[in-house]
Formats: C-alpha cells, structure tokens, sequence
C-alpha cells in the first residue's frame, strides 16, 4: 500500500508531491516578496570629465536617496531615508518589496565638501531594476558610480587625459602632453 499522498489530477496523475511542492514554495517566497541592497559609490570628479579617472576621489558624507515611481503615474511607489557613503565612498540601502512596476533611481542629494559638490550631469542618478521578475539573480543589486564635479579641474588632469586616450588635448598641450 502506498502511503504517499500527493497532488493527482482527474485522470489520476500526479500533479505534485506535497512535500515536495512545500519545500519549494518555502525557498521561493521570501525571493518573490524582494528584499534587496543597492549598493554604489559617490567620487569627486577632480578632472570635470563626467566619468573617473586615476585622480577622482571617493567622497565621505555624502548623501544619497534612492526613490521609485510608477511608470504610469509618476507617483512615489518607495523613498529611502537619505543614506551617508563611508570613508571609501560606497553606500548601500536595503530594500523590502517588489518595484517591477516602477523606475527606482539612485540619486545624489549633497556633498560635504563645499570644493566639490556640483553633481555631474551623467551621474547624478543611477538607474537600479528592484524585481525578482525580471531574470536577474540575487538580491544585491549595483548601480552605476555617482558623481560631484571639482570646482576646478586639477593641473594634472592633462596629462591622465592624454594618457588615457585623449589625444584631441595634445595641440592644447604641447610638451605638457609628453612631459610629465
């Protein structure tokens, strides 16, 4: 006599084996419901390019929000607390709920240091995709370097620039180019 119950449709076929279908159900919940960390980085872009360079700095203090909207409405579906980076510059907010209806974005709110708090136009949000729905795996989620621009560009920028591929710079430069 079998003793093992399972699930059998009409026809008298097995559906599912409970404990089996228990198991799995209990492993897949808490990734249904979302609980995720976002996690970045916010430097201080010493050369005002809009993207890092060997002299950019990470910038401790400073503040980030993360906040999603319904792509319908615009309305606010989830705002963070503001979240302070470390001395590394990195931050990361934890998040519970699912937001594959709506647009999360990271965003700059201010820097401490008064020498370097314009907000780059390219990285002063990143977009982060908070849904289990979507075939990304895991719960942490990283986003794309956020950035404040220096109020002037550093002397040395030129010469990183030109080294780096920026060759367009070498007749504003002249020696300076190829002397370092």
């Amino acid at each position: 006599m079998n003793n093992h119950r399972s699930f059998k449709k009409r026809n008298g076929e097995s559906l599912c084996n409970r404990p089996l279908f228990l198991c799995c159900l209990y492993f897949l919940l808490p990734s249904l419901a979302g609980k995720f960390s976002v996690v970045g980085h916010v430097y201080c872009d010493t050369c005002r390019v809009e993207f890092e360079t060997k002299l950019s700095q990470p910038i401790t203090g400073a503040i980030v929000r993360l906040e999603c909207r319904n792509r319908t409405t615009g309305s606010f579906t989830y705002r963070s607390l503001d979240t302070l980076t470390d001395e590394k510059g990195d931050y990361k907010i934890e998040v519970e709920g699912d937001y594959g209806d709506s647009d999360c974005d990271v965003m700059l709110v201010k820097s401490p240091r008064a020498d370097c708090s314009d907000p780059t136009e390219e990285w002063r949000k990143a977009r982060v995709v908070l849904t289990t729905l979507d075939g990304i795996s895991g719960d942490i989620r990283f986003t794309n370097n956020l950035g404040f621009k220096i109020k002037e560009a550093l002397p040395q920028c030129k010469q990183v620039l030109t080294e780096m591929g920026y060759f367009e710079l070498r007749d504003e430069l002249g020696n300076e180019a190829t002397n370092p």
